[in-house]
Order: structure tokens, then sequence, then C-alpha cells
């Protein structure tokens, strides 16, 4: 789980949630040295439930929100290794930020959309009508904006409770990924996959770390 590829300037509220490009780049250079291949959602989901192959040692790459780093530091990285990440688009980002035409970039270059709400709100909290049009909406406006499935959903925040994967379902996803710790598995509830976070501090020896943490070969 990344957010932005780039250095953080001065001041930045958040600095975990940026990774800098040439950690980025490390760390996916050490990745494929160890046997990984980046792999979408939809794939991962197609082999789980529909005899669909996968490589060796499958991993995602997702990145959150939609930023433009996105496209001008991830992407060039990823197409390096002919990998191709999987994009949680929170849909009012592209008004300020990541823009349509980038994201039909990165859909061009076989990245998968996925829906990230339109606002980034806790959905624990919003009413029913807040719900369905941040949960079904967004996946809607993806859908038709861009031509693609949005078959997967990722939590803000990683906030949900039962009232939201209810709202999901409805909304016809198929699963969704969470901030807990942990390697996700057709073992585990759909609606509560797990995922490992990258902050900017970890490094090559951070990512390692957490990757073997959970159980996954390093």
């Amino acid at each position: 789980m990344y957010h932005v590829i780039n250095s953080p300037p001065p001041g930045t509220p958040e600095p975990e949630l940026w990774v800098s490009r040439d950690n980025f780049a490390a760390e996916m250079d050490w990745l494929a040295q160890h046997g990984y291949h980046a792999v979408t959602l939809q794939q991962v989901w197609d082999a789980w439930h529909h005899k669909g192959l996968l490589p060796s040692q499958p991993i995602v790459i997702s990145l959150d929100d939609g930023y433009t780093s996105h496209l001008t530091d991830a992407l060039p990285v990823l197409r390096a290794h002919g990998w191709k990440g999987v994009l949680n688009l929170q849909v009012n980002q592209t008004r300020y930020d990541l823009k349509p035409d980038a994201v039909r970039t990165l859909i061009r270059a076989g990245w998968e959309i996925d829906a990230h709400t339109f606002t980034h709100p806790d959905l624990t909290t919003v009413d029913d009508e807040r719900l369905r049009h941040e949960v079904a909406d967004s996946r809607a406006v993806l859908r038709r904006t861009y031509g693609v499935p949005v078959n997967f959903f990722c939590y803000p925040a990683g906030r949900f409770d039962a009232r939201v994967i209810a709202a999901l379902r409805a909304a016809g996803y198929l699963a969704a990924t969470t901030t807990e710790l942990g390697l996700a598995s057709p073992a585990e509830p759909p609606f509560q996959l797990k995922r490992i976070r990258v902050n900017g501090s970890d490094g090559v020896d951070g990512l390692a770390k957490n990757l073997s943490s959970v159980g996954a070969r390093t």
C-alpha cells in the first residue's frame, strides 16, 4: 500500500505517506530480485475463484487516492519491470491532482482502477444516503468515465463495519482492501483483505521486515 510517490515538502502534515521515487524504485528492484511479480487484484481474484493463473510470488502494488506522482514517478518504475499497478481512485482527486487523462494513461499501461469513494470520509459515520453515494455512485462514475469494471473497493483510512460491507455488496463489488497488516488470502472474508503499508521511512529494509513479519517469502 503506497500513497504519494515523491519526496515530502518541508512541513508536510503526514510525511510518512510520501515515498520518494528513489526509494520506490529500490523497493520494486528488491521485490523483483527476490522473485516477486506484480499483478492486479483482478488477476488474484480470478486465480482464487476462477482457476486463473498467477506468476510465482504474486504481489499487488496498490496506490491510494490518485496523485500525479502515480503517473510521473510510479508508472515508469513499474513499467521498467513490466508490472502493472492498482490505483484506488478517490473520484474528487481528479479535479485537482491526478487528471482524467492521466488516469486513462495508466489504464492504457494495464493498470487496474478501483474505487476509493468521492471524498474519503469515514464510512462508518455517514448516513445511509451518503454511504450509498460514496460507495455505489463512485463505482458508477468510474465505470462510466473510464470504461473499466471497478470490481474492488478500498476503505478510506481502513474504516469499515457490517453496514459498510453490506453497501459494498449491494453496489456489486467483489471484494475490498483494508489497512490491516497482513497477507490477503482466499481463506479470509473478501471484504477484509489485508495489505502491507509502505511508509516513507521504511526503505528496502523496512519493506523486507514487514513482509517477513507476516510470513511472506523474502
